[in-house]
């Protein structure tokens, strides 16, 4: 089975690899770096993803200014 994983247009330009890629698979939602693909993977469940999501987008894990 081929996996499909993709990054947020947000993202930046094609060769932009300052970046997660993330696909949809039968057991949640996968995560992994974009500058090390082979690398380790993480896979989470729909709703802890989406809960992560709501967090991010509401600032609970910005970092504090330096």
């Amino acid at each position: 089975m081929t996996i499909s994983w993709r990054k947020s247009s947000y993202s930046g330009s094609a060769t932009d690899e300052m970046c997660v890629e993330l696909a949809d698979l039968a057991q949640g939602i996968g995560i992994r770096d974009s500058k090390s693909p082979a690398g380790g993977r993480l896979v989470v469940g729909r709703g802890g993803f989406g809960g992560l999501v709501g967090r991010i987008k509401g600032g609970a894990l910005d970092l504090p200014p330096r």
